[in-house]
């Protein structure tokens, strides 16, 4: 992956994550009980706008690019089926 696109990755996450932090309530309400998220809001918006700087398409290429190029930046990628929902 290109230096300039993991400075602008990480400069997203940073700031999605603190305005996530800043306004609680943009955030979708999560079951007090039950299976923690493995990933976060932030890194999953990150990946979101990355797969559309990169012009992927289709999800199932975007989660292999990910598994391959990503993994030290995101050590949980979600499946097809998570990514979607």
């Amino acid at each position: 992956m290109d230096t300039d696109l993991d400075t602008l990755a990480t400069a997203f996450y940073v700031r999605v994550d603190d305005l996530l932090k800043a306004y609680p309530g943009r955030i979708p309400p999560r079951p007090r009980i039950g299976i923690a998220p493995r990933i976060s809001d932030a890194e999953l918006m990150t990946l979101a706008v990355m797969q559309a700087l990169l012009g992927f398409t289709s999800e199932a290429r975007w989660l292999r690019h990910a598994r391959k190029c990503l993994r030290p930046m995101f050590p949980y990628l979600p499946g097809q089926a998570d990514y979607t929902r």
